[in-house]
């Protein structure tokens, strides 16, 4: 299975990972495991790459894809209707699939210790800026103490380049997150950043300290994930998690 497993201290009944982009059908420039149905990529491949995510992983039920919209949005499964436009997902109840898409925005899981509540977010600089790390967090039952982060392969701290403005907005939420960037010494008025540190930042703030991941960076990393600010136009890995 082509897979980036999380390695923390979770129950031994939660199941979670985030998907790799080699191992399905789509061709170039969505080579090969692209799960979004909106990127250009040719319907039917997606359609494929998603019968292979359910069987290979052996999904307890095809999961819901969501629309995200750089929001902060969370919706809570089981869900009825159409398709959500929402950038979280959570539940209490077995065998549901919490499943966000990305390709440089974070994607960030969540389990109580008892293995009874997940989530899944995605965290683009947008959302991260606004608060859906902590509004996926409101819907637990469980204190922050006794919840776990895994943060997913995301663009990293040498390759997210942004403007003083990008700064300014996340001082304004929290005047710590300038700990984050750096001057880009390649570039004069930009500054580089980094997404691991500000989610981590928000999560202690909260009372969360059992967070893992954070090593990876998709823009570098080129054969195993997708970079919408490397390639533009790209495929998307998706991060899931459910307890049995």
């Amino acid at each position: 299975m082509n897979a980036l497993i999380p390695q923390w201290q979770a129950a031994a009944n939660i199941r979670a990972f985030t998907t790799l982009r080699y191992g399905g059908v789509s061709k170039p420039p969505f080579d090969s495991f692209n799960l979004a149905d909106h990127v250009g990529d040719d319907k039917n491949s997606v359609k494929n790459n998603r019968t292979l995510l359910y069987q290979q992983f052996r999904l307890p039920h095809w999961p819901l894809f969501l629309n995200q919209v750089h929001g902060t949005r969370v919706i809570s499964l089981p869900y009825t209707g159409t398709t959500p436009e929402a950038d979280a997902v959570y539940s209490n109840k077995a065998n549901q699939i919490c499943l966000v898409m990305t390709a440089d925005c974070l994607p960030v899981l969540f389990c109580n210790r008892q293995g009874t509540e997940v989530a899944a977010a995605h965290a683009g600089w947008r959302g991260l800026c606004e608060g859906v790390l902590e509004r996926t967090l409101s819907n637990f039952n469980s204190p922050p103490s006794e919840i776990l982060a895994w943060l997913g392969p995301a663009i990293g701290p040498n390759a997210f380049q942004v403007g003083a403005e990008v700064i300014e907005r996340f001082a304004r939420q929290d005047e710590n997150a300038r700990q984050a960037f750096i001057p880009d010494p390649h570039t004069a008025g930009k500054y580089l950043g980094d997404l691991y540190q500000i989610a981590r930042q928000r999560l202690n703030r909260l009372g969360l300290t059992e967070i893992s991941g954070g090593e990876q960076c998709t823009y570098q990393e080129k054969d195993k994930f997708f970079s919408f600010r490397r390639d533009r136009q790209t495929g998307r890995m998706a991060s899931l998690i459910w307890f049995e």
